[in-house]
């Protein structure tokens, strides 16, 4: 076995720099919710995500060897370079799409890199195309749908179970039940993100000779690659934060415990079966989901819109990026400085542009600006308007559409003067 050289310990820290990407971008996948119905306190809230992301990280490793012999072809030629450059891909589309608030797909950035820098290095035989279709494409279009039909379901259950209550009596159940779900969100999270920065260091060090072919993860590696998503996640991805707890629909706490829990049910399951899933997409359905699921609940189709047009472009986009990136990289020594200076030079301008409009845990619950209404929301609200009443005024705006509006006939008389 060779000792590390000074290029692979660029790839560890670059793929380190990553996870920690990953942590603050997908914080909103657990605390999202929790933070918007006030069950936690916004600094609360990521502390404990953070130290769960931790634990989860040592629980498994079947994501990891996905990502370290599954999708790329360790025996193809793969050098530690072409790693450098998907990763850097990764990173800037990480970053692009947290400036932005868009909950975009951390793992499809990955993916995407590590694909797009082995094509222009290798060619095509470095892919395993069944395996990209079958543990990667095939997930990412059903499990959104999977967990938004779960919390949809959990959802109208929740508010059948609760019908005829006092509000009062059950916020606190609801409150402990959504601080439980989010910690099993945040457990969840640690076994399959996490993992895949495991992959990728481990991945570096067999093409480096360091370690045998097929081999697991080593000890510092886990410990390494879930002390980084740690941390990320402690500090907080606000921006996203703010668009899925406020952004995509108005979240009660029946609907944030349901939502939860739908996610966590699928991300475990997907974790115990291999599947380099997106905890992004899935929170993200399973939000949208728990919208459809209430009465009068609203979901705000122009943001969903534009998540989804942002989950599909992650893949390519971050593709393109790595494969200009593995194009330099191939030059030599003065390319792979050239691409270091360049996403150093690109993470910079994309941190200043961030400083414009911060936003952190004292602003994070403020709610999006209004949107005009687009011609399939107009359409949709002319058949099926909003309620009347306090309910209408206080989940009706401009570019949301009301799901399952109560019948006028099931209003409340209003009381006598």
């Amino acid at each position: 076995m060779e000792h590390i050289t000074l290029l692979i310990g660029i790839v560890i820290v670059t793929a380190l720099v990553f996870d920690f990407t990953n942590g603050f971008h997908d914080t909103a996948n657990a605390m999202a919710t929790t933070i918007s119905t006030g069950a936690l306190r916004p600094k609360a809230a990521v502390a404990m995500s953070a130290g769960l992301n931790l634990v989860g990280a040592f629980l498994s490793v079947e994501v990891a060897k996905t990502i370290s012999g599954g999708i790329i072809d360790e025996s193809a030629g793969i050098r530690p370079e072409v790693i450098f450059a998907g990763l850097v891909g990764a990173i800037v589309w990480n970053l692009l799409t947290w400036l932005a608030g868009l909950p975009s797909s951390s793992s499809h950035a990955l993916f995407g890199g590590l694909i797009g820098a082995t094509l222009v290095s290798v060619g095509t035989g470095g892919v395993h195309g069944e395996a990209v279709v079958m543990k990667v494409l095939i997930p990412a279009v059903a499990a959104p749908f999977v967990a938004g039909l779960a919390a949809m379901a959990a959802t109208r259950l929740t508010y059948r179970l609760a019908r005829g209550r006092d509000e009062a009596d059950t916020a606190k159940g609801y409150r402990a039940g959504q601080i439980a779900s989010a910690a099993l969100v945040s457990l969840a999270h640690g076994t399959n993100d996490a993992q895949k920065t495991m992959g990728v260091i481990t991945l570096a060090l067999i093409t480096g000779g360091v370690i045998a072919p097929h081999s697991d993860p080593p000890l510092w590696v886990i410990a390494s690659a879930g002390l980084a998503i740690a941390l990320g996640t402690y500090l907080g991805g606000w921006r996203i934060i703010r668009t899925m707890g406020k952004g995509i629909t108005d979240i009660q706490p029946p609907q944030g415990f349901a939502a939860q829990t739908g996610a966590a049910a699928t991300i475990l399951a997907s974790s115990h079966l291999g599947f380099a899933l997106s905890t992004t997409q899935v929170c993200s359905g399973s939000v949208m989901g728990s919208g459809l699921g209430r009465k009068g609940g609203v979901v705000r189709w122009s943001t969903a819109g534009r998540m989804v047009a942002a989950w599909g472009l992650t893949l390519p986009a971050a593709g393109l990026v790595s494969a200009g990136a593995a194009f330099l990289a191939d030059q030599g020594t003065w390319g792979v400085a050239a691409v270091a200076v360049l996403a150093l030079a690109v993470c910079g301008a994309i941190w200043a542009a961030s400083r414009r409009k911060p936003v952190d845990h004292t602003n994070v619950n403020e709610g999006p600006a209004a949107e005009p209404a687009g011609v399939v929301t107009t359409a949709l609200q002319a058949v099926a308007p909003p309620p009347a009443g306090p309910l209408a005024a206080a989940d009706t705006e401009p570019g949301a559409v009301v799901a399952d509006p109560v019948p006028a006939a099931a209003q409340p008389a209003p009381a006598a003067p």
